[in-house]
């Protein structure tokens, strides 16, 4: 988790980049966000593992951005698809329940301590995914999205087909590009860190750097070098308890 207040006399523009595990974003200051190129404008969203990058717009954001591993994303919230969907259609009237309680509550940590409450409820609740299909995603990942897709259908039994159809529907993306989307993450990371291009496509498995060009840019709509400075990606592995834009 994370949590943003970003201020300011101006509207502020963000983007949203693709990432291996699905974001939520729960406002709560009664800014909601305006999602630019669709009718979506809410106080919470959800996105799946398949979004492409899009900028948001917001006058001003108090919000928890939460990412979750799809293979607890699908008991936490159902059937998400691959796209941008609001918690409001996900969650009816819990979500300006929960948007409330947040508001009120005084710190980070009780906010975190709210929401996580009411994930791990939905995950106990919810449907899970097949055991075959989440050691198929924990195999992706562990490999840096370097794993054939024959030999994950080898690792539980299945057919390449069973597979590939069990795995889009639980997950929300096909094995082949679930392994696209985890090494393309793994590469743009490693540009955040400073690593030289030539070296993450080598490391990362790419034929060249042509082609590690190729993926950022069909994930993020921008170069390498603009793609590596997305705020967004910052916030993986930290919570900030306060953020100004002035």
């Amino acid at each position: 988790m994370a949590g943003f207040r970003i201020r300011g006399d101006r509207p502020v523009e963000l983007r949203a980049i693709p990432h291996p595990a699905v974001t939520l974003a729960v406002e709560f200051g009664d800014r909601p966000f305006d999602v630019h190129g669709t009718p979506i404008r809410s106080g919470g969203l959800a996105a799946g593992l398949g979004f492409s990058a899009f900028p948001v717009r917001a006058d001003g954001v108090e919000c928890v951005q939460v990412r979750l591993s799809p293979v607890v994303a699908r008991p936490v919230l159902g059937e998400l698809g691959d796209g941008v969907i609001t918690l409001d259609d996900l969650w009816g009237r819990d979500t300006p329940r929960l948007r409330e309680r947040l508001h009120h509550a005084r710190t980070w940590a009780e906010r975190f301590a709210l929401l996580d409450a009411e994930l791990r409820a939905r995950l106990h609740a919810g449907r899970p995914v097949d055991p075959e299909v989440a050691w198929a995603w924990r195999r992706i990942v562990a490999s840096r999205g370097r794993v054939r897709v024959g030999d994950l259908a080898a690792g539980v039994g299945w057919s390449r087909q069973r597979l590939w159809s069990r795995f889009g529907a639980q997950i929300g993306l096909t094995p082949k590009r679930a392994a696209m989307l985890v090494r393309f993450d793994d590469a743009v990371h490693r540009l955040v860190r400073g690593h030289s291009p030539a070296r993450v496509a080598a490391d990362g498995g790419y034929v060249d750097q042509s082609h590690l060009y190729h993926d950022v840019r069909a994930f993020t709509g921008a170069t390498p070098a603009v793609a590596a400075g997305e705020p967004w990606l910052a916030a993986d592995a930290r919570a900030w308890p306060e953020r100004v834009v002035e």
